[in-house]
């Protein structure tokens, strides 16, 4: 039976016309502005990105949750974000993209808009309004207007220049029918820096984003109705479905075999779901951080290696040889290991002519060409992570070329943009640069641990 209260938790989705409108400095300045009210604040964010949902776990104490509808199926979008939202006052979901602009080809799949709506929840949308004045009118009418199952609940004007501005811009809304819930000035002081993959990390700069976040609440505190928010949060209409469980299977004899997780500022992309469906599934997971640590957590059977930025901490990477050997031992002996792009670079024998684990015949480097986007694979033979012929969709994006040798066998097929065969398949090892969300195929962490539990 699904829970009424959770159903109908008070939630809002935060977008705008197309991307740097300014999404992150609203929804991850209001998640903190709320959290400062006394408020539980449940953060979300749609599409496959990592990065901002560091920042919303900065803003609220609470774990930064993604919700996309490619990697994970519409069918999950709702069951994962009541999972996320369990004892939550309101939940906060921060969009990507432009509001209607979804997985390339496929209509609104993977869209803010898709996702607002499997939520039924008001859109909140973000408005560059620095080159505008009655133009913006025309602007938010025809987003409020586009799909008549999206509704737009207000607008928040970003980056008014002045009181002149704000009372224009005010004028041409009027009739529009969508109200004002806040006006920004332009404020630098809020940017947070960005280099090739976008916004640094928290665990980067972890004093200056507590200083930036507080700074985007101070703004959201200062030009936004909160009152008015949260009561357009409330109108949101209940949902039907369930909260999504990591399926339980309980430890033999008692005991967890440990999957090392490797984290700290290399390796900051991970799926809060993923260490759930671990524990879930009988381990016991302990973080660790290739930088500083020079030993596996005691008693590792498996290691997990997500995805991060180890081409900026190569130098550091290279210079803890006792971890590096530690894992290719782990490797050598049949282990498991699951290594996702930055972690597929770490088990290259180098990066940017820097030694790196060696547990794969092949080098990285640094590429100028970026490669983006959403992937259908196909598992090409078995593996510690799938049997031959599991299908799951992934996402690219990296600015890494991986030159292999000889021997192993690739990790996935590839359906689209073109027909490949893409990552490494060798004993107890898959590394491939597809990011996957595992709560689409459960079956993943339960076959991990059980390879960690017999290796």
């Amino acid at each position: 039976m699904v829970n009424a209260a959770l159903s109908a938790v008070p939630r809002l989705v935060v977008a705008a016309p197309s991307s740097g409108s300014g999404k992150t400095t609203v929804a991850t300045g209001l998640m903190a502005a709320l959290t400062a009210r006394g408020l539980a604040v449940s953060p979300h964010k749609v599409g496959p990105d990592y990065i901002d949902p560091g920042y919303h776990a900065l803003a609220t104490g609470r774990a930064g949750r993604n919700l996309d509808a490619y990697l994970c199926g519409p069918e999950l979008v709702a069951p994962l974000f009541l999972h996320g939202a369990r004892g939550c006052d309101i939940a906060v979901v921060e969009g990507v993209m432009g509001l209607y602009d979804g997985a390339a080809g496929e209509g609104e799949l993977a869209s803010t808009a898709q996702v607002a709506k499997l939520l039924r929840a008001p859109v909140v949308l973000v408005v560059d309004a620095s080159s505008q004045s009655r133009s913006v009118a025309a602007l938010v009418h025809g987003f409020a207007s586009w799909d008549p199952e999206v509704r737009i609940g207000g607008v928040i004007l970003n980056k008014v220049a002045s009181d002149r501005h704000e009372e224009l811009l005010r004028e041409a809304l009027d009739s529009s029918g969508v109200p004002v819930l806040g006006v920004l000035r332009r404020a630098p002081q809020v940017d947070t820096p960005s280099r090739h993959l976008g916004l640094v990390p928290v665990a980067e700069r972890r004093a200056e984003a507590v200083d930036a976040v507080a700074a985007m609440a101070a703004q959201v505190r200062a030009g936004c109705d909160l009152d008015a928010l949260f009561a357009l949060a409330r109108g949101a209409g209940a949902l039907p479905d369930a909260p999504w469980e990591p399926p339980v299977a309980a430890p033999r004899d008692g005991k967890r075999p440990v999957v090392a997780v490797a984290g700290g500022p290399a390796f900051t992309f991970s799926y809060a779901e993923h260490a759930e469906l671990l524990t879930a599934a009988g381990a016991e997971v302990v973080t660790f951080d290739p930088l500083r640590d020079e030993e596996l957590p005691e008693g590792t059977g498996g290691l997990v290696v997500g995805g991060g930025f180890p081409e900026v901490y190569a130098s550091e990477l290279s210079a803890n040889e006792p971890l590096r050997k530690a894992v290719a031992v782990l490797a050598e002996r049949g282990a498991p290991v699951a290594a996702e792009c930055a972690g597929l670079l770490y088990l290259c024998r180098e990066l940017d002519g820097r030694l790196m684990c060696g547990v794969l015949d092949a080098t990285a480097r640094m590429d100028a060409r970026l490669t983006l986007g959403y992937r259908d694979a196909v598992a090409v033979g078995d593996s510690v992570l799938a049997a031959a012929g599991t299908r799951m969709r992934g996402h690219e994006f990296h600015r890494t070329v991986v030159e292999p040798g000889a021997g192993p066998a690739p990790a996935w097929g590839v359906r689209a943009p073109r027909r490949r065969v893409e990552g490494f398949v060798q004993q107890g090892v898959h590394a491939s640069y597809l990011h996957t969300h595992w709560a689409s195929e459960p079956g993943v962490a339960r076959r991990f641990v059980e390879r960690c539990r017999t290796s």
